[in-house]
């Protein structure tokens, strides 16, 4: 059975991973029958906010408010997991952009987290297929250079990611870009999205093409 890492990045869409996006990767992995190990940094958010009236308050941890949408079943984020898995997938929301990496800060001279850029690397040098929604690609156009990527339509992102040295496609929000040589799997989810169903759809083609990056002799894990 393959086994998917799902990176997290903390609950909710202004400062973690966004819900909508998580759920509906969930539900396509798991319509394929697959296992998911979800993951996340084992360190604090770079911001965490209020949704009630949007402020900032005190930082949490990300592996901790990640664990709400893994339901407490979540392991820290090490490459060791590589050796456990066939594919990544990296839901949107603000904290991929935030605390995954600056890009919502610094744009172009974005940092990727320490761990995230070595687990990511990693990943691409053993040809273990990444997929990435929303804004995550900018996270994994900072960790891969050369690759392209799409996050929808947005002209002004679509520049910066071009700045970081890969290319960028437009596409519906319901469909996914497949980077063949590179083997990710991008889709645009709320970047252009207009509701819940049409991320799930996305999330659907993002997950089919990721399985058409599996090597077809693959033996998978477990």
């Amino acid at each position: 059975m393959p086994r998917i890492a799902v990176l997290l990045s903390g609950c909710g869409n202004m400062d973690g991973s966004e819900i909508h996006e998580s759920v509906s990767a969930i539900i396509a992995i798991d319509q394929k029958g697959w296992e998911i190990v979800f993951t996340a940094p084992d360190s604090p958010q770079k911001r965490t906010i209020s949704y009630l009236n949007g402020q900032d308050i005190p930082s949490r941890n990300t592996m901790q408010e990640s664990a709400r949408i893994a339901r407490g079943k979540i392991q820290k984020l090490s490459k060791d997991i590589l050796n456990e898995i066939d594919a990544i997938v990296i839901p949107g929301g603000l904290g991929a952009a935030l605390t995954l990496c600056d890009f919502a800060v610094r744009g172009a001279s974005c940092k990727a987290h320490p761990d995230v850029d070595l687990f990511l690397k990693s990943a691409h040098r053993r040809g273990i297929p990444i997929g990435a929604m929303c804004i995550a690609p900018t996270l994994v156009a900072r960790c891969i250079p050369g690759i392209t990527v799409t996050i929808g339509t947005d002209s002004i992102t679509a520049g910066k990611i071009r700045d970081m040295g890969c290319e960028h496609v437009d596409c519906p929000a319901d469909q996914a870009y497949t980077d063949k040589k590179n083997r990710i799997v991008t889709t645009p989810a709320y970047m252009t999205a207009t509701g819940p169903a049409q991320v799930l759809e996305g999330a659907i083609s993002m997950v089919n093409a990721l399985k058409e990056l599996f090597p077809v002799e693959q033996v998978f894990r477990g």
